[in-house]
């Protein structure tokens, strides 16, 4: 269980530091991302991008 909650934790971070690349790319804006200030910090969820670019992952595997 802890493992993955590291493992969310540690893509939730990842996906916040290449926030600006996907936001140039048109992602970030989409319904169901959320972004809010916590601590003195923009934090970003971007549920409905995540969705997104996992089943464009997964055609790309498929077509492979």
């Amino acid at each position: 269980m802890i493992r993955w909650i590291i493992v969310i934790f540690l893509a939730l971070m990842l996906i916040n530091w290449f926030s600006p690349l996907l936001q140039r790319m048109g992602f970030g804006k989409l319904p169901g991302d959320f972004r809010f200030k916590l601590f003195g910090r923009e934090w970003f969820i971007p549920l409905t991008t995540t969705i997104v670019l996992s089943l464009i992952a997964g055609f790309i595997a498929r077509v492979l």
